[in-house]
């Protein structure tokens, strides 16, 4: 296990944080927490030695990766800058699949039934029927080829029902858990239309020169008279005590954060610094560090914002909102 660390830890260090590997969510098992557990004091040597935030986020970039190696969980290697996931969960793309399979194969066998005997359709039709007695030649092809199609009907049905049961029952699910965080963000999602992004998205080009128009192009402020009324205004306030961070801070706010939360550029899920608890001194005084100098390394001012559609089927981007995924160790300092 330590050599799986130490190797996990230099391979993070020298990998660029756009070609780091997408960490699975774990199972919460009592196997998978003891591994976690193993390797907490081992990360004492190396978050010692931590210079910076950076440097502490690959040390514990690393020893995620190598909880995931040790518990042989499934890494993608393909990188998270470059992957695009689905927004359709992947039972439900699976049935889909089947039912246009199956709709499909309709298709075909209802040509060979209305006399077309083209050789792929007749190849079609074989496979359909492999495994079984009945051949093409029979002389009650045609009804057996009328009950294969019901069949097929059937199946279709029943997956599109199973569709419907799944999403409701996923509907219930985040309803009731919305219910016990936010109330009136639940009200408010029941009192208007559900948006979905399945329709055409709008062009790249377009999508970037419109927000790099309000978020890159330089802008001259004109401060007009009030705000120097509002600083004499403010000129006899007590400037408020100094923040000190100490690391019962950093886990209270680690252990209200959401385990599997969205992470930001760096990979990093809540759960590895709940797990981990060495290194919640060593981000408090780093932590303190970045208050006083105040200034922060730009990884953690640098996120990945995804374009969330305010209205149905538009490709105009200007009706797009954005949602920008900052780093959990931003979060974390953020959130005292």
């Amino acid at each position: 296990m330590r050599s799986t660390l130490e190797e996990a830890i230099v391979e993070t260090h020298s990998t660029p944080l756009e070609n780091r590997p997408r960490l699975p969510r774990i199972a919460l098992s009592k196997r998978n927490r003891a591994v976690v557990r193993a390797l907490n004091p081992m990360l004492v040597t190396y978050l010692e030695a931590s210079r910076d935030l950076c440097e502490t986020d690959s040390i514990l970039f690393g020893a995620a990766l190598a909880v995931c190696r040790i518990i042989g969980a499934k890494v993608s290697t393909a990188g998270r800058a470059t992957g695009h996931s689905s927004a359709i969960p992947a039972w439900r793309r699976r049935i889909v699949e089947r039912i246009a399979k199956a709709r499909a194969l309709i298709g075909r066998l209802i040509c060979f039934r209305s006399g077309n005997n083209r050789p792929r359709i007749v190849r079609t039709v074989r496979m359909a029927f492999a495994g079984t007695n009945v051949s093409l030649s029979q002389p009650d092809i045609t009804q057996k080829l009328t009950e294969r199609i019901d069949n097929l009907k059937q199946r279709i049905a029943a997956w599109g029902k199973r569709i419907r049961r799944y999403t409701e029952r996923s509907t219930r699910f985040n309803q009731n858990r919305l219910f016990q965080s936010d109330q009136k963000r639940l009200y408010e999602s029941l009192d208007r239309p559900m948006v979905s992004g399945t329709g055409p998205a709008p062009n790249q080009a377009d999508t970037v020169a419109f927000w790099r128009g309000l978020w890159s192009e330089p802008v001259n402020h004109s401060e007009g008279p009030w705000t120097e009324v509002v600083a004499s205004q403010c000129a006899g306030i007590t400037p408020v005590d100094p923040v000190i961070i100490t690391p019962d801070d950093v886990a209270e706010a680690v252990r209200r954060a959401p385990n599997w939360k969205s992470p930001g550029l760096d990979g990093l899920h809540h759960f590895w610094l709940k797990g981990f608890m060495v290194c919640h001194s060593v981000l408090a005084r780093q932590f303190q560090e970045a208050l006083n100098q105040k200034s922060l390394p730009s990884l953690f001012t640098t996120g990945i914002t995804h374009l969330v559609p305010k209205d149905q089927g538009t490709t105009d981007p200007s009706k797009y909102r954005p949602i920008t995924c900052l780093p959990t160790i931003y979060k974390t300092l953020t959130s005292f």
